[in-house]
Order: C-alpha cells, then structure tokens, then sequence
C-alpha cells in the first residue's frame, strides 16, 4: 500500500519530473538490419505498400537525460558499446501503442536514460518513422521478423491473439541481434516499468541462460494437456528437474550462452512435437517451460506484477500482487489501452495512462 500512495503522487508530480528531466543525447538514426548473420531469420520486404496505413500517432515524449554519475554514451556510438543495457521488444500496430507506453516508462525511470538501447522486433513496415517522432533522439535499431520462419509450426491456442507470428521472434533473438550483443531484457507491450531498468540488468544469471521470476505455487501441470502428463517420451523432459511456471514476458537472457547451446532448434522441435501431438493449449510460452523450467536464474517479482489483463477470456480486472512493485504487466486479454477508451477501466489501468502518448491522427 506504500507503494500505491507514492505512486498515486505520480499524477501531480508529472509536470515536475518533466521539467527536472534533460534531455537525451543524439544519435544517428535508427537503421533495419540486414547483415549477413541475420539471412536465417530474416527477410525484409521490398515494398511497403502492403502496410497498414498510419491509423493514429503519438504524442512526442519529454526529453530524458544521463545523471551525472552514468557512463559516457558516446565513447562507443554504436550498438556494441559495452555500456549499453539491451532491450527488446516487438512493434505492430495492435500493441504499438502499449510498446509506446513501455518505452516511455522505461525511459521515465531511469537514472541513465541515454544509455539503454531498443531492439524493436516488427512483422510490420513503416513503424519506425512512428517511434522516431515520439522518441526522435531514442537510440534503437529495428529488426524485420519475417512470419513465414514460425507460421507453419504455430498451432491454435486459446485466444487468438497467442497465435500471432511475432509473439514466437523472441525464440529468434539470439540470431537476430549483433553478435556483439550478448545480453538482453526482452519485454512484452503490454506493460510499463516503474523502477530503474538498469537493476533489472544488472541480475546475476550464474550458469542459466535465462532469469525471470518464478511462480512455485502455481499449479504447472495445467500447462500442459493430458497427452504430455500421460507419455514419458514428452513428461521425462522435467526429469531432475523441480519447474516452476515463469512468465516470457520479462526475461533477461545471455544470448552469447543461448547461441552456444543452439535453444531456438531445441525450442523449433518442440513446437513441431505439438502440431503432430497437442501438448499445450497456450501459445508460445509452453516451449519455453519445456526448456528452460527449473533451469531459471529468479529474479524478484517486483520486476513482473502480471497477470493485470485478467484471464485469457474474460479480461477481467486483478488486484496487484502482495509486495514491492518495480513493473505492471497486463498480461491476460484485457489492455489497459482498450478498457480506458471504452471508459471501463479497471483499477490499476490509471497507473499506465501517465504513460500513454497516443493521439488521434488529425
């Protein structure tokens, strides 16, 4: 409850911290990858005129600078400077405006602004002219995910929002970004950070290749359908192992471990398994279960209040967890975007709107 009250002062502090805050560095303009280690993953389109028109804008965001204390930026002005805290997330037009919001808080927050770095996952053309204006001195890269790697081995699931090609392309991270780049934060769209992303980095990981926090008390067998529980040649993968359910959307990853071990084929052959087999019911997370549960490095749950959007079907409205809160995610069917237009919000759907730089198109 400490936390509510400090952050309800939020809403009249704003303009202050507005005022306070310099602004970021600059740096040259954001660029599509296309170096020759990506060709696997990737394949850009030729055209944009298939794209989407541009249905709305954004509002540009404050200014944010280093503090004093925060490592030089530009000694190394590109994405391999050693300085730089990672960051992914995916962009399309359906959650643009959560991924707007997300990018905003992380910036908001941290105590050195100009030293994170965005790795923006799209399936879509067009979108970077879109964060440029709202963020138009943000250091980013955009990396096209081309759907047709995943499409055939996605399978339906229980919502069909879990079924979209660009929620599998964090499987592909470790082949798309730099080589040079061997950690990341990937973070879904639908949340915001209240706290310095820069403590989030800097968690230890030890011999995992993933850390995330875990949720022991959850009942990980609903995971999971009866088929897998009932086959050894599926349920012996939890062999040795005490899995705990974790949630995708926050992870730090070592990438540089990732590559060595070659977990995107572990998790290709898994999805494979589940299109001749039915598995699972939920998407992209259950791969990750599969591989990567009770190999986590934990991470505390301050940095993943999930589970914010409700169910998967009724999006109904969730209180937050008990303890400290450091990131809002609303996880679920229910987005905080969605309910506040409709002018049925839930509760804790104020605390993103701070964040929110959505503006209609005139």
């Amino acid at each position: 409850m400490l936390w509510i009250m400090r952050f309800s002062g939020l809403f009249s502090a704003l303009l202050a911290i507005i005022v306070l805050s310099p602004s970021l560095q600059s740096f040259p303009p954001a660029e599509a990858i296309r170096s020759s280690h990506l060709d696997a993953y990737l394949r850009f389109p030729t055209s944009s005129s298939s794209s989407p028109p541009h249905r709305f804008s954004f509002r540009r965001a404050p200014i944010f600078r280093n503090a004093a204390d925060c490592a030089p930026s530009h000694a190394d002005s590109t994405v391999c400077n050693p300085s730089l805290v990672h960051v992914a997330i995916t962009l399309d037009f359906e959650y643009l405006r959560g991924s707007i919001a997300a990018v905003h808080s992380i910036l908001q927050h941290s105590s050195c602004p100009d030293n994170v770095f965005f790795h923006f996952l799209v399936s879509e053309t067009d979108l970077e002219s879109i964060v440029r204006a709202s963020f138009p001195e943000l250091k980013f890269k955009v990396y096209y995910f081309d759907p047709e790697i995943v499409r055939a081995m996605i399978s339906t699931s229980v919502r069909q929002a879990l079924e979209q090609p660009l929620n599998y392309a964090r499987n592909y991270l470790a082949g798309m970004l730099e080589p040079c780049v061997r950690r990341v934060i990937y973070l879904d769209s639908d949340l915001i950070v209240v706290d310095d992303i820069a403590k989030l980095w800097e968690t230890d990981l030890g011999s995992r290749t993933i850390g995330a926090p875990e949720y022991c008390h959850a009942n990980f067998t609903k995971y999971f359908t009866h088929a897998f529980w009932s086959e050894e040649r599926f349920s012996g993968a939890f062999e040795g192992r005490r899995p705990c359910y974790f949630n995708t959307g926050v992870m730090v990853m070592d990438l540089e471990r990732w590559r060595k071990v070659g977990y995107t084929e572990v998790i290709e052959r898994w999805m494979e398994i589940q299109k001749s087999d039915r598995i699972y019911e939920l998407g992209s997370l259950p791969p990750f279960l599969l591989v990567f549960a009770g190999e986590v490095a934990p991470i505390e749950h301050r940095w993943n209040q999930h589970g914010l959007g409700g169910d998967n079907v009724r999006g109904s409205c969730r209180d937050l967890h008990p303890g400290p809160v450091s990131l809002l995610h609303w996880s679920g069917s229910g987005k905080p975007w969605f309910r506040l237009d409709s002018r049925k919000p839930c509760p804790l759907d104020t605390l993103w709107a701070p964040y929110d730089l959505y503006g209609h198109s005139r």
